[in-house]
């Protein structure tokens, strides 16, 4: 059965930083692209970034590029994503998800797998 678990939300202060996990169980992470999604208070799931698992390829959103990374952890069957230089419209629910597809989507609907979220909250 597959899982996604998240971990390591919180609350942290502007120009903070946290770190997700995302452990998965029921299949070998390495073998499927692997996408963090957030979602504000009202607003729409939207894409943080995506790490493909055909050639490691990584795509961000202009929102976070340059502040964020993503890593891959395969004796951990774990992705991470590292926030640095956080801001208030960073504060979402952060989910990890996959659709067994060794490539990267755009959309939330492409994905068939997602865990339970990670509340991130940033602020003073």
């Amino acid at each position: 059965q597959v899982q996604l678990v998240e971990s390591g939300g919180g609350l942290v202060q502007p120009g903070g930083s946290l770190r997700l996990s995302c452990e998965a169980s029921g299949f070998t992470l390495d073998y499927y692209a692997i996408a963090w999604f957030r979602q504000a208070p009202g607003k729409e799931r939207e894409g943080v970034s995506c790490i493909s698992s055909k050639d490691g390829s990584i795509y961000w959103s202009d929102n976070v590029k340059g502040r964020f990374a993503i890593s891959r952890d395969n004796a951990k069957n774990t992705v991470y994503l590292q926030m640095n230089s956080l801001k208030p419209e960073d504060t979402a629910v952060y989910y990890c998800a996959t659709g067994q597809s060794r490539y990267c989507a755009s959309y939330p609907g492409q994905y068939d797998y997602w865990g339970q979220g990670s509340p991130v909250t940033v602020s003073s």
